[in-house]
């Protein structure tokens, strides 16, 4: 190669990086722009479906007018925006060839498919149920016949002492470990304590991170995280249901360390602070941003107690605090594990719902005979499922799609676990991520 060609292919080279650099940098403020917008019409969506907000704590500035009658429904106004945005997120992608600004591009364009899901629903167009959950929560969760359930029922009916009907059974044993009214306070406090401590041993959270801790009643969840940005939160725990000994520690983990608060956190501090995307100021809560929410922050609770930590902490400090005997602790803890797979019937009672294979008096025999709740527990629950839909496979399949990321891509050793599981906490992820990331 001579002199004067080798000059013109580093001209060549240098004109072409230069262009590269330009377009990226230009679809990087482009982004920006479909990032704000992204917010605003979360937020105008919220003013006529008070579920869809979850948080909010970006600039006032990107905070809509005020609607004048929220009973006026501008359903084909806002599925013409959000075509519009998708639209433009679809062009950006068929060109933009840095990864960054192409994952951020993607997750968008995920989030304003559930919004146009989740506006359709709200017009009361509904689909079936597997379509309600891709669109809304970037996954279909598989389906278990009733076969399913009952060979799980049976190897419980194995552990059991006793006879008569299973859930009868089952109930007796977990009253053992129910705690007092008096206790609960107590007991919540010291398990929010220790999953707050566990969490800080690995991870460096914002200085001035808390929250505050609040009992309420007649509500269709136990426990529930309202983020209030600034690295604050509001856990409110529904004292209206019965509250056993090893939810102080599930919820502890679930709403707060390292769940749903330390989840927000990390995200408005190394998203929205460091990064300048104003997309993540806003939690829509029918969208993928839950699968991955509610999925981590069960999941949380293995990576805070793993193995058998949970129980021995129960023994050991809770129950004592509580006033509530071990005996019998290991057999209702094992009970418990088969209990954590019966979680899939509530997705089939969902989806009987939705899909009007099922009525609600076949919907509470699945939820007492496969879920093993009492009878205020399935009413509660069926309450649940008629207000957020398909919004129940975020828990179990989600769960089980974060467990399997974190430990088929990094293995068993603690360390590393809580190493990656900060980092999925730490960044703009949907389901479809976590999948693609299994099958490598």
């Amino acid at each position: 190669m001579t002199s004067k060609s080798i000059f013109v292919y580093i001209f060549v080279w240098i004109l072409f990086a230069c262009s590269s650099d330009h377009q990226s940098s230009g679809d990087a403020e482009k982004l920006k722009q479909i990032g704000r917008e992204y917010v605003t019409l979360g937020l105008t969506i919220g003013q006529y479906d008070p579920d869809f907000v979850d948080a909010f704590y970006g600039p006032d500035s990107l905070r809509p007018a005020p609607v004048k009658d929220s009973a006026d429904f501008p359903k084909d106004s806002l599925i013409l925006r959000i075509s519009e945005l998708k639209k433009e997120v679809t062009e950006l992608l068929a060109t933009e060839k840095n990864d960054t600004i192409r994952h951020r591009a993607a997750w968008l364009g995920s989030q304003l498919t559930a919004f146009e899901r989740r506006v359709k629903i709200v017009a009361g167009e509904r689909e079936a149920f597997d379509t309600e959950s891709r669109d809304l929560f970037d996954a279909v969760a598989p389906v278990y016949g009733e076969k399913h359930f009952q060979d799980l029922i049976a190897k419980m009916d194995g552990i059991l002492p006793g006879t008569g009907p299973l859930p009868g059974r089952f109930q007796r044993l977990a009253s053992r470990f129910l705690i007092p009214k008096n206790k609960i306070d107590t007991v919540f406090q010291v398990a929010i304590a220790e999953a707050r401590r566990r969490t800080k041993e690995h991870y460096t959270l914002p200085s001035g991170e808390n929250f505050k801790l609040e009992y309420v009643t007649d509500k269709p969840w136990s426990g529930y995280n309202w983020y209030k940005g600034n690295y604050q939160s509001l856990i409110q725990i529904n004292i209206s249901q019965p509250i056993f000994i090893q939810r102080a520690i599930d919820l502890a983990c679930h709403e707060g360390y390292p769940g749903h608060h330390v989840f927000n956190v990390l995200l408005e501090k190394n998203i929205y602070h460091d990064k300048g995307s104003q997309e993540i100021s806003l939690y829509p809560l029918f969208s993928p941003q839950s699968l991955i929410a509610e999925g981590s922050a069960n999941y949380g609770i293995s990576i805070a107690f793993p193995g058998d930590a949970q129980e021995q902490y129960c023994k050991q400090v809770l129950m004592p605090l509580a006033g509530i005997d071990t005996t019998g602790a290991h057999l209702y803890f094992e009970a418990l594990k088969i209990s954590s797979a019966l979680n899939y019937a509530r997705n089939e009672v969902a989806r009987g719902l939705i899909n009007k294979s099922m009525d609600d008096k076949e919907a509470l025999r699945w939820l007492t005979d496969y879920c093993l709740l009492t009878e205020k527990g399935a009413t509660d629950y069926l309450r649940f499922i008629k207000k957020y839909g398909s919004y129940v496979i975020n828990y179990n399949y989600g769960q089980d799609l974060v467990k399997n990321y974190i430990e088929k891509t990094f293995g068993q050793d603690p360390d590393k676990r809580w190493k990656a599981f900060e980092k999925l906490l730490s960044n703009p992820m949907k389901a479809s991520d976590l999948l693609a990331t299994d099958k490598k």
